[in-house]
């Protein structure tokens, strides 16, 4: 099992596993601009036997993005999205 992570646009990213899109990845940010953290969400609310690993519910808060790629797994950040 492995998760990436491919760019949409600023702090926004579609959460691959093994080439699929499952989920996304998040910056929380205020209404004045400031960041508060990330969230690594999956698309379908899942019953928790059918949820990927480490997903303990359908969303997750980070403190940074670099906690939300190691808490996957050491997921990485590629270029292209899946199946392109």
């Amino acid at each position: 099992m492995t998760y990436t992570l491919h760019q949409l646009a600023a702090g926004s990213y579609d959460l691959a596993l093994d080439g699929e899109v499952v989920g996304s990845v998040v910056r929380n940010v205020s209404p004045r601009g400031e960041e508060r953290g990330w969230r690594a969400e999956l698309l379908e609310d899942l019953s928790p036997e059918q949820r990927p690993s480490p997903f303990s519910g359908i969303e997750h808060p980070f403190r940074t993005l670099e906690a939300v790629m190691a808490w996957l797994g050491g997921a990485a950040i590629v270029e292209n999205l899946p199946n392109q």
